[in-house]
């Protein structure tokens, strides 16, 4: 019954373009799908950032992995995304001081000679000059890494941003612009007139209802679904991804004790991996394993979290254990692999983008990253104007505002709403119980569920705990211990019975064990046996 109010459906409605796919990419393609003035249609099958797009390292950044191995051009356009981004959602991306701790001078040439390139490539969008710091400066900048043997350090500065929240303010975005985005929307079919894809056949995971739209042009951006997606057109189509994980593991922040995010060029496998400060913790990782298959709920390998945990030990001063982890989470990038290659490293995988007309009417969009997804998006609209011969205006998003762009003179941890900020403390000022606090160790309270359910289409305390106030990604117990308390508000907000509310609470704890990471064997063998 609550869904009513946020759109409006009849079965055979018409529109210009139909995205499937509620992550980085879809919500972007609608965002710019909708400003040209294009009649647009979003539907995703769980909530806005389920997937991918709420598990990345939570940075925007050019990728000084991607320049070691020669892909100067993906970088560039990224260092350019990356300074609209901070522009654009001004409360959301920041400029992050990034250290590398350097053991060997030359280390320090290598790095400091490699970040001065990548700062000259950013050009006007520059954050910051790479400079070398000496053992003494770098340890009072980050007393928490290992001074033995250290020689000093190399600073540089890239984007630090909360991905799901984004995610949600680009929704928001879209929603200004015109555009109808439905989460909890399930693609079950393709609707096709001989070889042509004229829409989808949807259903409502919440109300069951049914529905069969038309449109111009249907968009696939369901990252690592792509495949489920061409299958429909075409059950013999070649998978056009293979999935890659990257787990994460979140500590207390005072294993760094530093306000800067720690910068590990190369791992024991040669990987690349980052300690980030984020909501007042910790955040380690990532891994990047080849997968078979996939989930919404992928599970973190045992030597992932052993392989994160052994090399954050190898520059902390104090050694992090498995006693340690206050969540752990993982996510699965949708690389865009060779038709050609059945190879199992990620290293011979695309980290850019893939964009091709799979069939007359359906554009199939996969790979990239968070950081390009509004570059991605631009691509994937002007293809669609052209196959579909849309009338539409000009590409505006380069400086087209996200939905909460502001910046605040404090440091309140309510900033991350921008300019809603206002919004949560009215709800407050109107109803003093709308202030109190959710759990004690954490400052969120009632009136940012009530804000959440309101205006940023939350329907179960998992979108609540997991996507708009990060908790579960934070501190998998304390979004526990906090599930009752949203189930109730929630179930207020949306007129449910007690009914609803127990089960919300059973399936969100359910779910949230998977975050907890278990120290007996038999524990954790339960925990990732998904």
């Amino acid at each position: 019954m609550h869904r009513i109010h946020k759109y409006q459906l009849t079965d055979q409605s018409d529109w210009d373009v139909i995205i499937i796919g509620g992550g980085a990419t879809g919500l972007g393609t609608a965002l710019d799908s909708a400003s040209r003035g294009l009649k647009t249609l979003l539907v995703e099958q769980s909530d806005f950032a389920k997937g991918t797009s709420s598990r990345s390292t939570k940075l925007v950044h050019g990728g000084v992995r991607y320049m070691a191995q020669g892909d100067i051009g993906l970088v560039k356009h990224a260092l350019r995304e990356r300074g609209l981004l901070e522009l654009n959602a001004k409360h959301l991306v920041n400029k992050e001081e990034f250290i590398i701790p350097c053991y060997d001078w030359f280390s320090v040439i290598k790095y400091l000679t490699g970040l001065t390139l990548y700062d000259w490539l950013a050009g006007k969008y520059s954050f910051g000059k790479s400079k070398f710091l000496s053992k003494k400066e770098t340890l009072s900048l980050m007393p928490g890494i290992k001074d033995k043997g250290l020689k000093g350090g190399i600073r540089y500065f890239d984007g630090k941003f909360d991905d799901a929240r984004l995610a949600i303010n680009i929704a928001q975005t879209a929603i200004e612009q015109g555009a109808t985005l439905i989460n909890y929307m399930k693609v079950t079919n393709l609707i096709k007139n001989k070889d042509e894809v004229t829409g989808v056949e949807i259903e409502d995971a919440i109300t069951k209802d049914k529905f069969k739209v038309n449109g111009k042009v249907v968009i696939n951006a369901t990252g690592v679904f792509v495949d489920e997606i061409l299958k429909m057109n075409n059950p013999n189509a070649k998978k056009m991804v293979r999935p890659s994980q990257g787990v994460h593991i979140v500590l207390h922040k005072e294993f760094l004790d530093s306000n800067s995010a720690l910068m590990i060029p190369k791992t024991s496998d040669g990987r690349v991996l980052f300690a980030v400060p984020w909501h007042d913790h910790l955040l380690v990782g990532t891994t990047d394993t080849p997968l078979n298959e996939h989930s919404l709920e992928p599970r973190a390998l045992k030597e992932e979290t052993d392989f994160i945990l052994k090399t954050a030990a190898s520059y902390f001063k104090t050694k992090p254990t498995e006693n340690d982890i206050l969540s752990v989470f993982s996510g699965l990038r949708p690389l865009a692999a060779p038709t050609d290659s059945n190879g199992s490293s990620t290293k011979e995988i695309s980290r850019d983008h893939k964009l091709i007309v799979s069939a007359k009417g359906l554009i199939t969009i996969t790979g990239g990253k968070w950081t390009t997804y509004r570059r991605m998006a631009e691509e994937t609209v002007d293809l669609a104007i052209n196959e579909a011969g849309l009338n539409s205006a000009a590409c505006i998003t380069k400086d087209l505002k996200i939905h909460g762009c502001t910046t605040s003179n404090d440091d309140s941890y309510l900033n991350i709403y921008g300019s809603d900020r206002k919004h949560i403390e009215s709800l407050i000022k109107e109803n003093q119980k709308l202030g109190e606090k959710l759990h004690q160790d954490f400052p969120h309270t009632v009136a940012e569920v009530v804000w959440s359910v309101r205006n940023e289409m939350a329907e179960t305390v998992e979108d609540i705990l997991s996507r708009r106030l990060r908790m579960l990604f934070i501190d998998a117990n304390a979004a526990i211990e906090m599930s009752e308390k949203v189930a109730s508000i929630l179930a207020s907000e949306l007129g449910a019975d007690k009914n609803w509310e127990e089960n919300q609470i059973k399936i969100f704890n359910t779910l949230a064990k998977g975050y907890i990471y278990h120290i007996e064997k038999k524990e954790k063998q339960a925990a990732f046996a998904s």
